[in-house]
């Protein structure tokens, strides 16, 4: 906290009411609702949770609220909460073959198994902006005030309310898709994962650090936590050269999958609800080696919510942190797990620069008479030979001017 402001206590409450009225801005347009930005602005609400480690579309939106939009202390807001929360259980993995899907693409086959599904994106518009969406907020602007709408005269009691209406989406039902990678791993074409039960317990990042070289499961948790900007330019380097990865859009997927655990008084799995994720694997050449075949290797990202984007980046990133484990050598800043796994996390990236913010009165003062130590013995080392130098730089410069013609109206002037 801010605890060297002049004014201590009293100016730090005073900051935190301009902060709520910032927040607010003008109170003459209708304040945004945490229900309005959890259903209208998901995009930013799924980010929230993935990086802050948290499912709750409800409490990601109230964090995106609070911080006024900034995603990084909204994600700040949201990991802070999670650290409060108990530990009730451990759910069992995620079956996303079972995902009732609602977006599935492949760049590496044009027909698979189950069909493509292009859903929801951006990837076919035209980018160009869609001012019909400022005309509907004008007209709602030139509309009766909610208090007027909901007067006595105005009211239907056997009406719906459309503000608390609930959308119907057709809910597809739950078809078992197999992965596109699934077929070339039934080829031979792509690693296949350990066969037997020596996979060992997952890293856990809440109750274990992090320590390098990192096994994959640490690794994982990291980047689903990292920061959606940090991956992406990482990942957008290893497309450019900085490293030897070529890799293809094998799978992307987007859909709800079922949480289930195992209740120690059941001893058998309970369904306790869907949660939505991306799911993303990219596939990249690997020439082999005395023990290995050449073949396809594979990079895995996975997010909460729809974030596509970020579950792609943390692909293209976890594929090229497997460099080392693959037998060949890193030469790139993406295949570093000590630069990547400890700068990937925005929550403490953000706190190591803005606590430069905070008063750091005696280091500077110390730097400062330090930094004039030094000036005095450069000058008191320097200085009789620094003096010379300007004379004689002086004396050069006067010789080298040049001479005036000897001329009456310079005999004059003299």
């Amino acid at each position: 906290m801010y605890v060297a402001v002049k004014g201590g206590e009293r100016a730090i409450e005073q900051s935190w009411d301009l902060l709520a009225r910032a927040r607010r801005g003008d109170t003459r347009v209708p304040e945004l609702t945490v229900t309005q930005i959890r259903e209208q602005m998901r995009l930013a609400v799924a980010r929230v949770m993935s990086e802050g480690a948290l499912y709750d579309e409800t409490l990601a939106a109230l964090a995106i609220k609070q911080a006024a939009g900034d995603l990084v202390e909204a994600i700040f807001l949201l990991r802070a909460y999670r650290t409060t929360l108990p530990r009730l259980g451990t759910a069992l993995p995620i079956d996303t073959v079972a995902m009732r899907l609602s977006r599935r693409i492949c760049a590496t086959f044009k027909d698979v198994p189950g069909g493509q599904t292009l859903g929801a994106t951006y990837d076919y518009t035209q980018r160009l902006l869609d001012f019909a969406l400022l005309a509907q907020d004008n007209a709602r602007d030139d509309a009766p005030l909610a208090s007027d709408a909901a007067s006595p005269a105005n009211t239907d009691a056997s009406a719906p309310d459309a503000r608390t209406a609930p959308v119907a989406f057709a809910v597809p039902p739950i078809d078992r898709t197999p992965r596109v990678t699934d077929i070339l791993a039934r080829d031979g074409l792509l690693e296949r994962p350990p066969a037997d039960d020596t996979d060992p317990e997952p890293h856990d990042l809440v109750h274990s650090p992090l320590f390098t070289p990192a096994p994959r499961t640490a690794r994982l948790q990291n980047l689903a936590r990292g920061d959606e900007g940090f991956l992406l330019a990482l990942g957008y380097s290893t497309q450019r050269g900085y490293g030897n990865d070529h890799p293809f859009a094998g799978e992307i997927r987007i859909g709800q999958v079922a949480v289930e655990i195992v209740p120690e008084e059941l001893g058998f799995a309970i369904d306790i609800g869907e949660i939505t994720v991306t799911e993303c694997q990219m596939v990249a050449q690997f020439g082999g080696n005395q023990h290995v075949a050449p073949q396809f290797t594979q990079g895995y990202g996975l997010a909460f919510g729809d974030n596509e984007r970020k579950a792609m980046a943390m692909s293209l990133v976890e594929r090229a942190l497997r460099t080392q484990e693959l037998g060949d050598a890193v030469t790139s800043p993406a295949q570093q797990q000590e630069f990547v796994l400890y700068h990937s996390d925005n929550v403490e990236a953000s706190g190591f620069v803005q606590h430069l913010k905070l008063p750091h009165y005696v280091d500077f003062q110390a730097e400062l008479a330090l930094v004039r130590r030094l000036r005095a013995e450069h000058a008191a080392k320097h200085g009789a030979a620094h003096a010379h130098d300007i004379t004689a730089s002086a004396a050069s410069v006067a010789s080298a001017a040049p001479v005036a013609p000897d001329t009456d109206q310079n005999k004059e002037a003299a």
